[in-house]
């Protein structure tokens, strides 16, 4: 599982600015994606849930039982424009369209991750 480094405020702040005018590139999909993948894991550290956003990130979050093969006991799997609008908090969890299974696969308490 890859690890991912949070922007700094500038450089998510300048995505946002075009993901909000509708100007964004594929770059700044898969940039801002793991943007928010890296502060989720901060923000949840742990094994026990595998949040997937195709095709640009997958991260394993939240503390309790580690898997090691096969699929998860939690997997949490979205697009990445849903993944950046409930990270931001434009988009509650209730609202998402999201595959979700397992224990522990609502992260709704969790976010948003960034409301820039």
């Amino acid at each position: 599982m890859a690890r991912y480094s949070p922007l700094t405020h500038e450089e998510f702040a300048a995505i946002c600015a075009r993901l909000d005018a509708g100007t964004e590139t594929r770059q700044d999909l898969k940039a801002a994606t793991k943007h928010l993948a890296a502060l989720l894991v901060q923000r949840a550290p742990g094994a026990s849930v595998e949040v997937r956003i195709p095709p640009f990130a997958a991260v394993q979050c939240i503390a309790g039982a580690r898997h090691t093969r096969g699929t998860p006991p939690a997997v949490v799997e979205m697009d990445a424009p849903t993944w950046i609008a409930l990270g931001r908090g434009r988009l509650a969890w209730s609202q998402a369209s999201i595959r979700a299974s397992g224990e522990r696969s609502d992260l709704s308490h969790l976010l948003p991750l960034d409301e820039a």
